[in-house]
């Protein structure tokens, strides 16, 4: 059998000291994470950031920098996530813009306010990525190249 990491996107963003999080029920559970999701096929790793946060959070994002790329085994499911982390800034807000049906309110919280809420994060890589982000790691987009075939 074919070993097949789950690739994933994710977007950082900050404003004045609060960084925006989706509040999501998962599996019965009520959790937070960035806007973030899966790569979908024939999709840039760029274009799926964009995506997933407009379909998260009805905002559109300019993604600027990498902020870091991270993987994760979740043991107690055997599975790996291939986590690419976006910083940037969002462009425009879209009105009463219809958001994924898993997704329950969009909120702004201060570092402070995901500390107190770090048992209720989606992954670890929630906090890892706001983390690397506040160090200062930022890598250029130039980075990330598609190589399309035929």
């Amino acid at each position: 059998m074919t070993w097949k990491p789950h690739v994933t996107v994710a977007a950082i963003i900050e404003q004045d000291n609060h960084f925006l999080l989706v509040e999501e029920k998962v599996e019965g559970k009520l959790v937070f994470n960035q806007p973030a999701g899966h790569l979908e096929p024939d999709e840039s790793i760029i274009d799926a950031v964009i995506r997933e946060t407009r379909e998260e959070s009805g905002c559109v994002f300019q993604p600027e920098y990498l902020v870091g790329l991270y993987r994760w085994k979740m043991a107690e499911k055997n599975r790996t996530y291939i986590r690419y982390g976006f910083g940037g800034n969002i462009k425009q807000v879209i009105e009463h813009a219809e958001l994924d049906a898993d997704i329950i309110r969009i909120l702004w919280l201060s570092y402070d306010e995901i500390i107190e809420q770090q048992s209720s994060l989606r992954s670890p890589l929630v906090l890892q990525c706001i983390d690397d982000y506040r160090s200062g790691q930022r890598y250029s987009l130039n980075l990330l190249k598609d190589i399309n075939n035929g």
